[in-house]
């Protein structure tokens, strides 16, 4: 029997880890470069209140300081295939990513002909722009506007889809509190026959009234309730 240290569970943890930023907050890796190993993901959000100026440079600089930027792309904030493709072409060309992850976004109506990823899939992205490697977003605890069944359709239609296209993909979970949530999402995920990686979304740190908006805000109702 292999007996296991703290330091040995610690290690496995964070050997493979990856970090997220929003464009106007880049200062941030940047301040803490040292401390990061080098060829880390850092997942580049996609806010309403930044432009493709802002995502590109984010990423443009993160790729700069040794690390992997991986920008995210949220469907429902495209406001058309034309914007698509100039903010694809603009990352493309200045940094690079090896991959990108592709979410539905905050917005309650698209701003253009997206609904959710799935749609965004769907509609050629990958063949348009070369990506070989996809992040697509994972829901322990559910999502306040989207039924479970759904999710679980559609989680394993763009699975379907992504292997279709001959990518290689991971999951990233939305953050939340309740490891059991988590654990017993990843056991339905592996009896669906996902293999897909998993990786565990989360918080960094935050007072707890910012943790509970993020909460609110993403759909973490349950893990609310334990913070409170």
């Amino acid at each position: 029997m292999t007996a296991f240290t703290q330091h040995d569970v610690e290690s496995a943890l964070f050997r493979d880890y990856s970090l997220e930023i929003t464009s106007k907050d880049i200062g941030q890796i940047e301040a803490a470069r040292s401390e990061i190993p080098a060829g880390t993901p850092i997942n580049i959000a996609f806010l309403g209140n930044e432009t493709h100026s802002q995502r590109i440079e984010a990423a443009t600089r993160i790729r700069q300081w040794g690390f992997e930027p991986v920008p995210i792309i949220s469907s429902r904030r495209l406001r058309s295939v034309q914007d698509r493709d100039e903010l694809l072409a603009g990352l493309m060309s200045a940094a690079h990513p090896a991959r990108f992850m592709l979410v539905g976004g905050d917005p309650s109506s698209p701003a253009g002909p997206y609904r959710d990823s799935l749609e965004l899939i769907a509609g050629g992205i990958i063949a348009d722009h070369g990506i070989v490697r996809v992040g697509i977003a994972g829901y322990p605890e559910g999502h306040p506007r989207i039924d479970r069944t759904r999710l679980w359709e559609a989680l394993e239609q763009k699975i379907e889809l992504l292997k279709t296209w001959g990518c290689t993909m991971e999951i990233t979970t939305q953050f939340g509190f309740d490891a059991d949530a988590v654990v017993d999402w990843i056991a339905q995920v592996r009896a669906r026959g996902i293999d897909a990686p998993i990786r565990i979304g989360v918080p960094g740190p935050a007072d707890v009234k910012r943790l509970l908006r993020f909460a609110a805000q993403f759909g973490v109702a349950s893990s609310a309730a334990i913070v409170g």
